[in-house]
């Protein structure tokens, strides 16, 4: 019989586990050093030209009107003051452009990420009949379009000048949301899925919703937020198709105060009572921060699908 001695035995491990060498890190060449150094300062840079401009809007929309406006704010706030918000959200007419412009973001999101989907999916399978026509058609109109004035008479003549669905409807459907999808199905969801699917008997919509979606979390988080940024910031389709101020979004009244200085409510009471174009200035700036606020929340949520999302739809296919 065998007798093993426990602690002998331990101890020539312990000696082995000594004498095993640890991997050598690859040094670096002085070449690589300096390649560093550049990407490092690059990203710095980056980094104060984006973060500054931000921190002084928001140091300047908690100054006080007489600082804003004789340029001694930098970085941090000078005579701290709420007076900017609190002049700003009393006034009916932007509460009332917030309302609209989330409205407007939750409601034209859900609508052109449902269309998006609904359209990219069919396009990315092979058996679809004429897949390739139609998406030809779809690229075409990423080169030409109606322009401006045709743009128009069709909204007109659809009925839906000063009404809301102006700014959900004829710009649902982003081409190149359609193209990142299209590529992501193909490249993520397999043929296979969809024949065993099929032979369980599950139906087109029925695979779409149970297993097309769960799987397809990142794109959607993506393509969602393009849209929602997008309809968050867009004014342009507001300028063209509305005329009641009751419908008019958020950026519009931005683009009121900060373009022409005409502001209506409580803003534009007290600034004519007062004449002061210092508290017109701080306006502006309180406006900015407020105006992006939603975009900065919903971000962090969804920046762990974005680089995943955007990479799988477009670089394969």
């Amino acid at each position: 019989m065998v007798t093993i001695d426990l602690p002998a035995e331990r101890a020539r491990q312990k000696a082995r586990a000594k004498r095993i060498k640890k991997p050598r890190r690859i040094k670096e060449s002085p070449g690589d050093r300096a390649l560093l150094v550049v990407i490092y300062l690059g990203l710095t840079l980056a980094v104060l030209v984006v973060l500054v401009p931000l921190l002084f809007i928001l140091a300047s929309s908690f100054s006080s009107p007489h600082a804003v406006t004789a340029g001694q704010v930098f970085l941090w706030p000078v005579d701290f003051t709420l007076k900017g918000y609190q002049t700003v959200l009393a006034d009916p007419q932007v509460l009332m452009g917030y309302a609209n412009s989330l409205f407007y973001m939750i409601a034209g999101t859900l609508i052109s990420t449902t269309l998006t989907v609904c359209i990219a999916w069919p396009l990315s399978r092979p058996s679809f009949m004429g897949r390739n026509v139609i998406m030809s058609l779809l690229l075409f109109t990423m080169l030409f379009s109606g322009g401006l004035i045709p743009t128009y008479m069709v909204v007109q003549n659809l009925g839906l000048l000063d009404t809301r669905w102006a700014l959900l409807l004829p710009q649902a459907v982003a081409v190149w949301q359609v193209i990142i999808a299209r590529t992501f199905f193909r490249s993520a969801i397999p043929e296979e899925l969809v024949e065993a699917a099929s032979l369980d008997g599950a139906s087109d919509f029925r695979f779409l919703w149970t297993v097309v979606l769960p799987l397809s979390k990142p794109l959607i988080a993506v393509i969602a937020l393009m849209y929602a940024i997008g309809q968050w910031n867009g004014y342009f389709d507001a300028l063209l198709y509305l005329k009641s101020s009751d419908l008019f979004p958020l950026q519009l009244v931005l683009r009121n105060i900060l373009v022409l200085n005409a502001t209506n409510g409580g803003v534009s009471d007290l600034a004519a009572q007062a004449q002061n174009q210092e508290l017109v200035n701080l306006l502006k700036y309180a406006l900015i921060v407020i105006t992006s606020v939603p975009v900065l929340v919903i971000y962090p949520f969804v920046a762990r699908y974005f680089n995943k999302g955007v990479l799988i739809g477009s670089v394969k296919g």
